[in-house]
């Protein structure tokens, strides 16, 4: 690969939905906090030269955890906004100096903790020789309902053609910056860059690569991180 890859994962958050005291990023699991676990797996590949962590400007945390094991891999932008677009907006103005527009970045969640190193090389793999870039993703398997008032069906969707979003989401730093530039609110990278016009690659990824919600979530991600079934 000519171009370089870096991790970046917006980590400014305090997890809402969550319910907890802690923010999320900083949720134990399986011994570590949940960034730790996020930070680790987008470095396992050899490729990825350096992951930045957008944190929020007042984060004290993130200097109280153990980042020896990663060495000098692990770079910590204390730019984090009010949303998610923001927070990795910010993070890819404050990376500029370190990667050119044609570098990829890999966008994470840190409430995945999960990610697999092989799922990760599949992607990377994949979208090396792309022309626009691509995220994981797995078909819905489930029916989908509709509601109108939170509490009766509306409508039952159909499913065909329907996959289900996941992260790293894999793009050229040139590519993000002018898709979240000329964007507002978006859920994710790609919905960013779809608005542009290009359309992004599936890469088929994996259940394992779970995103942690809700408190019962992290019992999952325990049992997943042990090895256990997905």
């Amino acid at each position: 690969m000519t171009a370089r890859l870096f991790g970046l994962i917006p980590a400014a958050g305090a997890g809402v939905r969550f319910r907890g005291d802690t923010p999320k990023q900083y949720t134990p699991i399986a011994g570590q906090p949940m960034l730790v676990h996020a930070a680790r797996a987008l470095a396992s590949h050899p490729a990825v030269e350096l992951v930045f962590v957008v944190l929020a400007v007042d984060d004290r945390r993130f200097a109280e955890l153990d980042w020896s094991a990663l060495g000098e891999r692990v770079a910590p932008l204390f730019c984090g906004g009010p949303r998610r677009r923001d927070s990795v907006m910010n993070g890819l103005v404050a990376m500029a100096d370190a990667a050119n527009p044609d570098d990829w970045v890999l966008v994470h969640d840190a409430a995945r903790p999960c990610l697999e190193a092989a799922t990760l090389a599949r992607m990377i793999d994949a979208l090396a020789g792309d022309e626009v870039g691509g995220i994981l993703a797995v078909p819905v398997a489930d029916t989908l309902k509709r509601t109108a008032d939170g509490a009766r069906i509306a409508r039952t969707e159909p499913r065909d053609g329907l996959w289900q979003a996941q992260t790293p989401q894999m793009f050229r730093h040139g590519v993000l910056m002018r898709a979240l530039g000329a964007t507002g609110e978006v859920t994710d990278e790609s919905a960013a860059v779809e608005a542009l016009g290009l359309r992004p690659r599936l890469v088929h990824g994996s259940a394992r690569n779970l995103k942690v919600t809700y408190p019962e979530d992290v019992a999952v991600a325990e049992a997943l991180l042990a090895g256990g079934p997905a």
